[in-house]
């Protein structure tokens, strides 16, 4: 069964005196194109927790978007950061990532402590922080910055898909979906996709291969 996230790990730092505690996640690591979006959340001392929050990959998007709402009118603060397709190409995704969080962060700062979404990061300075596996499903705070990240990430990707609306990203938001790969296929790469990623790679190489014939 799914988990609920709790105030377990906040109430522990609170406890400690560190009042402005960041919740921090990101979208769009595994996506063919489009941004990385990282949304870090600052949420209230001894907060009630917005009823339905939970990892935003559990929710719909008509629940995700009235979420959206709710944390950004209760939080103390809400920062959004992005890694450009061209920097994640540059440095690669993970490290993309990491810059998308200091990003946000740096939008509400200062804050005393960081929660971050994932394995413990050594290559990135992002001040006094805990990585939490699967922190978006156990962690109250992963779970709202992760909503914030999704909805704000899918709404780039619907605005950007009115531009290239072959590749159904308002659907999709730039994952690769049988009709993205199909359509990567028929129309080619557009400048939104990332070419260091393997299945927009061979269609830049078939691409090549149909010049020399």
């Amino acid at each position: 069964m799914p988990q609920n996230p709790t105030l377990e790990t906040e109430q522990s730092l609170w406890k400690q005196g560190l009042l402005r505690v960041a919740g921090v996640d990101e979208a769009g690591l595994g996506c063919l194109a489009g941004p990385i979006v990282a949304a870090a959340v600052l949420v209230p001392p001894q907060c009630k927790m917005l009823e339905g929050v939970r990892d935003s990959k559990l929710l719909s998007a008509s629940a995700r978007s009235r979420l959206f709402d709710q944390i950004k009118a209760s939080a103390v603060g809400v920062g959004v950061g992005i890694a450009t397709v061209h920097e994640i190409e540059q440095i690669n995704v993970l490290r993309a990532s990491y810059l998308a969080m200091q990003r946000a962060l740096s939008r509400i700062a200062p804050y005393d402590h960081a929660l971050i979404d994932g394995r413990p990061i050594k290559q990135a300075d992002l001040g006094s922080h805990t990585a939490i596996v699967d922190g978006d499903a156990i962690c109250y705070a992963i779970a709202c910055a992760s909503i914030i990240a999704k909805v704000r990430r899918d709404r780039f990707m619907q605005q950007l898909a009115k531009r290239f609306p072959q590749y159904g990203w308002e659907r999709n938001a730039g994952y690769g979906t049988k009709q993205h790969l199909e359509a990567l296929d028929q129309f080619g790469v557009t400048p939104h996709h990332r070419r260091t990623y393997a299945p927009v790679q061979r269609t830049i190489q078939q691409l090549a291969l149909n010049l020399e014939d």
